[in-house]
């Protein structure tokens, strides 16, 4: 591999002939060897659209030439396009606050916009990487723009997989309404109800997430873009800062605005943690519903469908591999929430040097929850119920007395089900048939009866 050399205030180094990126993220590749992540490419994205308005607007207030603009806003489109995808070096976790990233994606706009001008690599003289790409940015205002934007499209994507998921549970509430089961509080039995409407209290979970992440965009279009370093927006043109967010809406359509307090909008990073607790919220219920959904399975109540083989040595062993995936994605999400709050926390002062690990985190977050959604949905949609492995459990519970208590009272209730006990017979429901009729069991276990939100009273008052 042949390298070119290049130069900054440290001294010289060599780069990648091939390498669309220069010296200051060459010098970052060598100095954060950490984790083997790379940065989000939404992240990226989001980074080259704001270049790309940054530039447009440069150009309209007369700060960058129009053949210069021209072709650094034609290499931010092939950017976006996909292009250049193997220029991305670095590590997600790096020091600076995400200046080498930044400097990157500076870097390879610069060099494609260079070769558009039919210049070659490293002459800067045609287009710089922070005279011209830079312009009138820090990556202290750049940075947390982009991560807010990239945000905000992911969460778009969440609550669209959300929804997916709550419409699985919904369909299943449907097809399992008239199933008869007996729900359980502490591991261990209660009353009973329907099989549907369980399935319908995940899909009001699903529901709540599906909301609270489309309403996370309210909690990030406030950005600081414009504020350079600290949020003042020293060494930016005053028209230059108010021109910038438009620009910015209009070329993504998204309903970003200016901070009133841009020292604020760069200091505090706790929007940040606000969105990753709502993540963190979905994240629990995914727990939940994905271990009470393996726990049914276990009991045979539903069947999961069958995915792939569970054992290297139990023959037709079938697990609940996608619960178990889906739960671990959970578990995920709850650790990346500690190091959200962590790194927004660590900021000092005027800026949060910890944004990389930030953003790392919670675009991981979002990612894994539209995954885990998406893959529990289809799952879910396979599902089969048992009614009979239902009734079972039902018919054998002494859970379902509770639903005679109002029409027989606490006492003669409690005077049967010690006369069961004392029979040896095994089903609960069929003692009750012979003692109370057929008639009066069939409706007070009836899913319209265990479902009515209470039950008629029957005082002397009516």
């Amino acid at each position: 591999m042949t390298n070119r050399i290049e130069q900054d205030p440290l001294g010289s180094k060599e780069v990648p002939e091939n390498a669309y990126w220069g010296i200051h993220t060459q010098r970052a590749i060598e100095n954060f060897p950490l984790s083997g992540l790379r940065v989000s490419p939404g992240l990226i994205r989001a980074l080259v659209t704001v270049k790309k308005a940054a530039c447009l607007v440069n150009l309209e207030l007369g700060y960058l030439a129009e053949e210069k603009a021209k072709a650094i806003s034609a290499a931010c489109d092939e950017i976006l396009e996909g292009k250049l995808s193997d220029h991305w070096p670095l590590d997600a976790l790096q020091g600076g606050a995400g200046t080498s990233t930044n400097m990157n994606v500076n870097e390879v706009i610069a060099h494609r916009a260079i070769e558009i001008l039919g210049g070659k690599k490293s002459q800067y003289e045609l287009v710089h990487p922070i005279e011209d790409v830079n312009l009138h940015q820090s990556t202290n205002d750049v940075y947390p723009t982009a991560l807010k934007m990239a945000a905000i499209l992911g969460l778009k994507t969440l609550s669209e997989a959300a929804a997916q998921l709550q419409g699985a549970f919904q369909q299943k509430e449907k097809e399992f309404v008239g199933i008869i089961k007996i729900g359980r509080t502490e591991l261990q039995e209660a009353v009973p109800l329907t099989l549907g409407a369980e399935f319908a209290a995940f899909a009001e979970a699903a529901a709540r997430d599906r909301w609270r992440t489309f309403k996370c965009e309210e909690r990030l279009r406030v950005v600081n873009l414009g504020g350079t370093a600290i949020g003042t927006g020293l060494g930016a043109p005053h028209r230059y800062i108010f021109l910038l967010i438009e620009k910015l809406r209009e070329i993504t359509g998204l309903g970003l605005s200016r901070s009133e307090n841009m020292i604020d909008a760069t200091a505090n990073a706790d929007p940040f943690v606000e969105v990753s607790g709502i993540l963190k919220a979905h994240a629990s219920n995914l727990l939940k519903i994905a271990n009470d959904l393996r726990l049914m399975n276990l009991l045979g109540e539903i069947a999961l469908p069958g995915l792939q083989s569970g054992s290297s040595i139990m023959p037709g062993k079938v697990n609940p591999v996608i619960l178990e995936a889906v739960m671990q994605a959970g578990l995920k999400v709850i650790a990346n929430d500690l190091l959200v709050t962590e790194a927004a926390s660590r900021g000092s002062f005027q800026i949060c040097e910890f944004m990389p690990l930030l953003a790392h985190a919670l675009l991981e977050s979002i990612e894994i929850l539209t995954h885990a959604d998406q893959m529990l949905a289809a799952h879910v949609g396979g599902i089969k119920a048992d009614p009979e492995k239902c009734r079972k459990y039902v018919d054998q519970s002494e859970g379902i007395m509770t639903a005679f208590v109002p029409y027989l009272g606490y006492d003669k209730a409690g005077e049967l089900l010690k006369a069961f006990k004392a029979s040896a017979q095994g089903n609960l429901r069929g003692f009750l048939e012979d003692r109370l009729g057929k008639e009066i069991v069939a409706k007070t276990l009836s899913p319209q009866n265990l479902l009515a939100l209470g039950h008629k009273d029957h005082g002397k008052n009516t």
